[in-house]
């Protein structure tokens, strides 16, 4: 086992936020977003629900970008609470994704605030570049929508 996978076994254990890190049609949508709220209020961020699929080819090219762009990834995970919701043939999780409006494009965005009340939603196509995602839009974003300095 890897050591990100002890880590989270451990976090598990201990009872605390494990983050969803992939789009997995068995887990329970509804409950994934209701820990990262918790999360979210214990830490002082807010909750970005990316939405898509292991299906997706924008959506793997969204998780290397983030990987390679480690000043990027830094400010989503130092605002945000990150969680994966599936959306595929095999479980669309309609009833939780009805909440946020339409969705028809993958990846999607969703920002929550710590309530779990939704600030904005947004397809991710606004902020590609080319064959990836533009820097200085991307940063925009997280800046915009990331958890206010107390």
């Amino acid at each position: 086992m890897s050591v990100s996978g002890l880590v989270l076994v451990a976090l598990f254990l201990l009872g605390q936020y494990a983050p969803v890190t992939k789009y997995d049609p068995k887990r329970d949508a509804a409950k994934d977003i209701d820990d990262a709220v918790v999360e979210a209020q214990r830490s002082g961020r807010r909750v970005l629900l990316e939405i898509g699929g292991e299906w997706c080819s924008w959506c793997h090219t969204l998780d290397r970008y983030f990987e390679s762009n480690k000043e990027i990834l830094q400010l989503r995970d130092q605002n945000y609470v990150t969680v994966k919701i599936n959306w595929s043939p095999e479980n669309m999780n309609e009833k939780v994704l009805s909440r946020y409006g339409t969705i028809q494009t993958f990846p999607f965005f969703v920002v929550l605030d710590e309530k779990g009340k939704m600030l904005q939603a947004q397809p991710t196509g606004v902020l590609e570049q080319g064959s990836a995602y533009n820097r200085d839009k991307v940063i925009a974003f997280l800046t915009k929508w990331g958890a206010s300095p107390k």
